[in-house]
């Protein structure tokens, strides 16, 4: 991956995690990694454990980020969730799998759209 890349997923990490904290969720740990791959978020919202997803674009021209959530990529966050849970000490009442799209603007904010239990 280049830098200007790796500069625009790490600001839509901050994007995304700033705002799931600002929604009520609390940060349980960023930029989880194993053998297996890596998780981008871990959330508690309220009894639930929250696995999030990040995916930011420079731009909307090529479709929404969250499409670059394929079934392969799926199956590869449920693996990975099921690692992180056998590794922690937290006990969720429920799993939930969401995806936070981040799409930067060149003057305000940047564009957020969560989707909740997204698979």
């Amino acid at each position: 991956m280049t830098r200007a890349k790796d500069a625009v997923g790490a600001y839509g990490e901050r994007v995304a995690v700033r705002y799931l904290i600002d929604q009520g969720m609390v940060l349980l740990d960023r930029n989880w990694r194993c053998r297996a791959g890596e998780l981008d978020a871990v959330l508690r919202d309220g009894d639930t454990v929250v696995f999030a997803e990040v995916k930011t674009r420079r731009s909307g021209r090529f479709g929404p980020p969250a499409e670059a959530v394929v079934p392969a990529k799926v199956r590869r966050l449920r693996r990975l969730a099921a690692l992180w849970l056998a590794q922690s000490r937290v006990r969720p009442r429920e799993v939930r799998f969401d995806v936070v799209s981040v799409l930067p603007r060149s003057s305000g904010p940047a564009t957020v759209e969560h989707l909740r239990g997204a698979f």
